[in-house]
């Protein structure tokens, strides 16, 4: 009995994976297709880089704001509900897109669509941490983690198919009915495990939802480490989204690539971070074995010099190029998961806050991405691309400096604890 009971969790817990896996992935073929076709936005409707940089402003602010102060939505209804709605909800906002040519529309379906978004990644973070122990987390998380640079990957590559064979306007048709079916699929197939009767060994996750505690921005702000790790997560997100959201426009106008080379080439970022997601969860776990901190600002330094070196390299071909964008893919990338994933669920110590931390994280780094925008916009129109790389390479170095400043912080807090111990003794 005790046998079959363990292969059904083990099936569950693969069926879990895959389900919220493909869920989060598949949000990306939604927000991928903006950065394709920004060139066609601009030269077909007569758009400008700021208005382009706006757009990405229109989708990603609503996804920040709505993690940031309703990170809870999980932990309140369940992750089943909220991931599976929130994904219909994305599709349809976005299933009309190439058929309008007016710029308020374009922005008033992207606010809809980031709306939806903004909870689907603390739902998907909730309905994993019901399933998987604290055991090899990382590992764990840094594998599942794969789905964001894997999603992207995919976003790209069939926004770029799409985009040649059928022009600008069907990059969103497809997608949209992609996520639609994923929806339907989580809310047939995400559980929890009491619901399936199967017992699961959780260390940080706690199974009861009658002891929700609903905290505050500022009480959330006031948890240790949780400031330094968020304004890490705005670092590296802010810099990722200016690689997904410009670069194959970088390398259209400046590098001479063609349109579809362009596109492709970028997906090299991503490819870097599928490899960088599961090799830094696999080497946290296995050589900075509690010095998970440590692990991350490693690897943000590392970013940014594979920027610096991609800046030095851009004259010397193709090869120089993609070796370079897969190393600032791994190290930018790397990291995500266990920022927003491995650390709050740590954090959260058993208590049912952790759609709440997952949230607040993700969101408060997303503010970055919706900074990056117009940011990048005016830099490319007042200045130029090389500036953008010296911004990146800038912010990187402060996302490292914060994750420092959050190793200081635990420390202090077990200096703390064991003090406390020892009154005890």
């Amino acid at each position: 009995m005790c046998e079959e009971m363990t292969a059904l969790r083990v099936k569950w817990r693969h069926i879990i994976f895959l389900v919220t896996w493909l869920a989060y992935a598949s949000s990306y073929l939604l927000r991928k297709p903006l950065g394709v076709i920004k060139a066609d936005l601009e030269s077909e409707l007569g758009l400008s880089k700021t208005q382009l940089g706006w757009l990405d402003t229109s989708l990603l602010l609503p996804y920040a704001a709505i993690q940031l102060f309703l990170g809870s939505f999980g932990d309140r209804f369940g992750a089943r509900k909220v991931l599976s709605s929130c994904l219909i909800i994305s599709s349809i906002s976005m299933v009309t897109f190439g058929m309008w040519s007016s710029y308020p529309v374009f922005a008033f379906l992207l606010f809809c669509n980031g709306a939806a978004q903004s909870q689907i990644w603390p739902s998907c973070i909730k309905g994993l941490g019901e399933w998987f122990s604290g055991q090899q987390l990382n590992t764990i998380l840094g594998t599942w983690g794969t789905c964001v640079f894997a999603g992207g990957v995919m976003g790209t590559s069939l926004a770029v198919y799409l985009q040649s064979m059928y022009g600008w306007r069907s990059t969103f048709l497809l997608p949209s009915f992609i996520v639609i079916f994923l929806g339907i699929l989580v809310s047939l197939l995400l559980k929890k495990p009491n619901k399936s009767h199967i017992e699961v060994d959780t260390v940080n996750i706690s199974e009861s939802t009658s002891t929700q505690q609903q905290l505050t921005f500022w009480q959330i702000w006031k948890v240790p480490m949780l400031a330094e790790i968020s304004i890490t997560m705005f670092c590296v997100k802010i810099v990722r989204y200016c690689m997904y959201m410009w670069l194959p426009m970088y390398l259209h106008q400046f590098l001479g690539y063609g349109k579809s080379e362009a596109g492709m080439l970028s997906t090299t970022f991503e490819i870097g971070g599928v490899a960088g997601s599961i090799v830094l969860g696999y080497t946290v776990d296995r050589w900075f074995a509690g010095k998970t901190i440590l692990g991350v600002m490693v690897a943000i330094i590392l970013s940014a010099i594979g920027f610096i070196l991609f800046l030095l390299t851009s004259d010397y071909g193709w090869m120089f190029q993609v070796t370079c964008l897969l190393l600032c893919g791994m190290c930018n990338c790397g990291p995500d998961a266990i920022l927003s994933g491995t650390l709050p669920l740590e954090i959260a110590m058993g208590r049912n806050i952790q759609s709440s931390l997952s949230g607040f994280i993700n969101g408060f780094g997303t503010i970055g991405t919706i900074l990056q925008g117009p940011i990048i916009g005016v830099i490319v129109q007042y200045y130029n691309w090389m500036v953008v790389f010296y911004f990146m390479i800038l912010t990187s170095l402060i996302g490292a400096l914060s994750m420092f400043r959050a190793s200081l912080v635990k420390k202090q807090s077990n200096l703390k604890i064991e003090s406390r111990d020892d009154l005890l003794i």
